[in-house]
C-alpha cells in the first residue's frame, strides 16, 4: 500500500500526487500531535505518582482514558484521510 503512495506522488497526474502528499502530511501532523499529548499525559502521571504514590490506582484509569482519547485522534485523521483520499 506504500508503494502506491510512491507510485502516486511520482505519477505525472498532479491531482493524484497532491492527494497523496496530503494524505501522508495529515496523517504525519496528527501522530505528531498525538506523540506529544500521550507523551504529557504519561510524564505528568509519572510526576503525580512520585509526588503521591497513595494515587497510583485512582491515576491509573484516568491515565488509560486519556491515552486512549488521544490515540483515538489518530485512527479519525487516518480513516478520514483515507476516505478523503479515495472519494475526492
Amino acid at each position: 500500500m506504500l508503494s502506491s503512495f510512491f507510485f502516486l506522488a511520482a505519477a505525472e497526474d498532479g491531482a493524484d500526487a497532491g492527494k497523496a502528499i496530503a494524505l501522508a502530511l495529515g496523517i504525519g501532523l496528527g501522530s505528531l500531535g498525538a506523540g506529544i499529548g500521550i507523551g504529557n499525559i504519561f510524564g505528568s502521571m509519572i510526576q503525580a505518582v512520585a509526588r503521591q504514590p497513595e494515587l497510583r490506582g485512582e491515576l491509573q484509569g484516568i491515565q488509560w482514558l486519556g491515552f486512549a482519547l488521544t490515540e483515538a485522534v489518530v485512527f479519525y485523521g487516518l480513516i478520514g484521510g483515507l476516505l478523503a483520499f479515495v472519494l475526492i
